[in-house]
């Protein structure tokens, strides 16, 4: 579409959303919110299409000025976390969402090829888990609980523990997005490749089930949240490489602010895993099998159902699909 046409196709839109503040006939916070996101669509457009044109520096410059009025209004009519983890955040997971699904595609890629490393050479899982952990876990094994390692120290301290770790993992997931995304990318590999080296030891000494039964009724939070984690490095990473429109610094910032905000939606997860880590597991080999992969099913469809579908539900009551 040439300039001109796509200005008069749009400029009652632009100046309607300008009114919007300005008439005595206040329009409603959700009626804003929709020009709002009608607005930053004219500006991707613009931005790709025109991206040295008066008409792009006019819509962002607009743009901008709204979006504080918009969302401070929307925030004032609920509760401040509730907007934060089902509103601003579903917002931002579908607003980036090609790098949640790069994150999973890089996860299970590595799973895959650790898995296939273990199967193929029985010393690399002493290379990738250590021979104390190996030997331990044969011996468990052998002794009818290969779950037994996870019963070591008090509830307390091992929820305390795991979380600490689990958290610490995540963070650096985050920050290492910094280097481009490089680190970000190390830490994932590393991880999945531990994770399929863990199940594929398990298949080995013919313990898959009781690994499955015990292991993911934690691993299935912690899992995917470090997956999300690295999501929100790999958004560092293209800012500072790809800005785009923006000057570099300003793509920066707000790949850092989108990051962090995404970061911060996986704590609740972690800390439940935590628990369930301390608290759960531990009873696996005397849980029913049923109860231990209800709780393995809910946790997969409820943070599933979080970062991969309520993301288009969101974006569908702005107007952004």
């Amino acid at each position: 579409m040439r300039e001109v046409a796509f200005i008069k196709q749009n400029k009652e839109k632009w100046l309607e959303f300008e009114q919007g503040f300005s008439n005595k006939e206040k329009k409603s916070p959700d009626d804003i919110a929709n020009l709002h996101i009608k607005i930053m669509n004219d500006l991707v457009y613009a931005q790709t299409y025109y991206p040295k044109s008066k008409v792009t520096q006019y819509l962002n410059k607009l743009a901008k000025s709204s979006f504080d009025k918009v969302y401070h209004s929307k925030r004032r009519n609920q509760n401040v976390l509730l907007y934060f983890f089902f509103d601003k955040v579903p917002l931002l997971a579908y607003q980036y969402r090609k790098y949640i699904y790069l994150s999973f595609i890089v996860f299970f890629a590595c799973f895959f090829i650790g898995l296939l490393s273990t199967l193929n050479d029985t010393s690399f899982a002493r290379q990738i888990l250590g021979n104390n952990y190996i030997d331990q876990t044969l011996e468990n094994i052998e002794s009818g609980d290969a779950m037994a390692i996870y019963k070591g120290g008090s509830n307390w301290g091992t929820f305390i523990g795991i979380y600490d770790n689990n958290q610490r993992v995540g963070l650096n997931m985050f920050l290492s997005g910094l280097f481009i995304g490089i680190g970000t990318g190390f830490y994932v590999v590393y991880n999945a490749i531990m994770v399929a080296v863990f199940q594929a030891f398990f298949y080995q000494n013919n313990s898959l089930f009781d690994s499955l039964k015990g292991i993911w009724i934690h691993g299935t939070y912690e899992i995917f949240s470090m997956i999300i984690e690295a999501a929100a490095g790999y958004i560092i990473g293209a800012s500072i490489l790809f800005p785009g429109a923006y000057k570099r610094f300003e793509s920066f910032k707000r790949g850092m602010k989108a990051g962090f905000y995404i970061f911060i939606s996986t704590i609740p997860f972690t800390l439940v895993a935590a628990f369930l880590e301390g608290y759960i597991t531990r009873y696996s080999n005397i849980m029913p099998t049923i109860l231990c992969f209800a709780i393995i099913g809910f946790s997969l469809v409820s943070i599933s159902y979080y970062y991969l579908i309520l993301p288009f539900k969101v974006a569908n009551k702005h107007q952004l699909r």
